[in-house]
């Protein structure tokens, strides 16, 4: 079984734009420890006040799988570890296991610490060597261990020995710089597991985009641990991705790093992460990416509604995700019949009514809209052309006026003339813009009739300019998410005139969620 190392709590921690409190570090601490690694790795405690702080109040954690890890250097150069206070903040932490960095590239060991090779061998063994005395599980991070074998291969295979003389239980070969191709890497994993008989790790970055297939390379050429981070966050071009590593593990090459029945647990564990970083969850991620097992092209498809295997390298189910049709200009009529059963409209034939619908898409996408984000107007459009579909209103007519008045600035005003059960209702609202003020209308109008409506709240409004070359006169693609509860959907309008496109994706809203509980 291979053990998988997370340190998204330290070395995931060092992207730019990342800054989790401790409150953050803990929640993800159990959220990793139910997905079922087998280390955590929870900052560095002699770096700053807030790992401290993590590894005090991580002594709380009821882990049930994972083992926590402290970070750190291996004591200072002129020095010993037992006065170095890096090598007691080590111990402070009280976690079974502290994993220690140190240098293996010559040109660090003279131009960083400024010492010599055989110091720095010193500085390795006793750092080692001390916390095991002191009854610490302890694992090495060759730092930089491809640039040091291929500067110096002796030296680079010295400086592992002399961790594993100090009591290193695995020596993890890092490739720091991440510049390291996997033909490359495989082959010097080879010699060292030739030239060590010793548990090997492996630890990628991602800077030259072989940060995964660094680390399937070196588990395949004997490493029995794969550090990494979730959805591969780290410095620079990021860490190795473990939401890669963990199913291409366990699904392609057939080996176990998760206890039985956790691997379903992965795509929530990746977008709980990206919550909880305040970060935008990457959908094109391999696996746990919304878009992973997302089907748009017409052929596609109609394929998969024939055999999900044609089109699909491994059942979404297996990681928690799943299936997903888009609807687009490059729709079929497979994707709306697939969208039709997904919605509920059986009575959505395959006759006419498909080819009037996909041919709506096509020509609006041409105008600008754009669909695959906005289902719920698809839907609408499939809805309308059920027989017997009666609207919940319909629009007479509608106008906006944005004014500045004097001693009360700039106010907007709206007035809204809909059919709704057979009558006219005219109304007029104001609002803090035209569009907010064309929604306070409409509801206004509408929810005598439909009180559900006062649960429908906006929640997020997105403009678009697709043609900036003509300036002001450019068409404006709008986007609306609405929310009820725990229910999301996404609607869209688009035109040269903002309030015509924030209008259509406005109504759409309101008369999807008003019939979507119909049958």
């Amino acid at each position: 079984m291979i053990q998988i190392y997370d340190t998204t709590l330290r070395d995931g921690t060092q992207r730019e734009g990342i800054s989790l409190s401790c409150d953050d570090k803990l929640r993800i601490a159990r959220k990793l420890d139910d997905l079922g690694v087998a280390f955590i790795e929870g900052g560095w405690p002699g770096s700053n006040p807030k790992d401290a702080e993590f590894f005090d109040r991580a002594q709380s954690l009821d882990l049930k799988h994972a083992l926590l890890a402290a970070f750190g250097s291996t004591c200072r150069v002129g020095g010993g570890p037992d006065d170095d206070a890096n090598i007691r903040a080590l111990l402070d932490a009280r976690t079974p296991v502290c994993t220690v960095v140190g240098k293996t590239w010559t040109l660090h060991v003279t131009e960083v610490l400024r010492t010599t090779y055989d110091d720095n061998l010193r500085l390795i063994e006793q750092s080692l060597a001390y916390l095991r005395a002191q009854g610490r599980r302890a694992i090495y991070d060759g730092e930089h261990f491809f640039d040091g074998y291929r500067a110096d291969r002796e030296y680079a295979l010295e400086t592992l020995r002399a961790a594993i003389r100090g009591g290193a239980e695995t020596v993890v070969l890092c490739d720091t710089n991440g510049g390291t191709m996997p033909w490359e890497l495989a082959e010097i994993v080879r010699a060292v597991k030739a030239a060590l008989d010793h548990p090997l790790g492996i630890h990628t970055h991602n800077d030259g985009e072989c940060a995964v297939a660094n680390s399937l390379a070196g588990i395949r050429e004997g490493c029995i641990q794969v550090q990494g981070t979730i959805n591969g966050y780290g410095e620079r071009c990021g860490n190795a991705n473990l939401c890669s590593i963990i199913p291409d593990l366990e699904l392609k090459l057939g080996v176990k790093c998760l206890p039985d029945g956790h691997l379903p647990k992965l795509h929530e564990v990746a977008h709980f992460v990206a919550e909880v970083a305040n970060l935008a969850p990457d959908e094109h991620l391999a696996y746990v990416g919304k878009s992973a097992f997302a089907h748009k092209g017409g052929i596609h498809v109609a394929a998969m509604r024939r055999d999900v295997r044609s089109y699909q390298h491994v059942d979404p189910a297996r990681v928690g995700n799943e299936m997903r049709v888009v609807v687009s200009e490059l729709s079929g009529r497979g994707n709306l019949m697939s969208k039709a059963e997904e919605y509920g409209l059986d009575a959505f034939g395959g006759g006419q009514e498909v080819a009037d619908v996909l041919n709506e898409i096509k020509i609006l996408e041409a105008r600008g809209f754009s669909f695959e984000a906005a289902e719920a107007s698809v839907a609408m459009m499939m809805r309308r052309q059920q027989p017997g579909y009666a609207p919940p209103f319909e629009l007479v007519d509608f106008s906006v006026l944005v004014e500045h008045r004097q001693g009360r600035g700039l106010l907007a005003e709206a007035t809204v003339k809909v059919r709704v059960n057979g009558e006219v209702v005219h109304t007029a609202a104001e609002g803090n813009g035209p569009v907010n003020a064309l929604d306070a209308a409409l509801r206004k109008a509408l929810t005598p009739a439909y009180p559900a409506l006062a649960n429908f709240h906006l929640a997020d409004y997105k403009v678009r300019i697709l043609d900036g070359d003509n300036g002001t006169a450019a068409t404006t693609r709008v986007l609306i998410d609405t929310q009820n509860g725990l229910k999301r959907w996404s609607t869209v309008g688009a035109s040269a005139n903002i309030i015509e496109a924030s209008w259509r994706a406005l109504a759409d809203s309101v008369e999807y969620g008003l019939t979507a509980a119909q049958p």
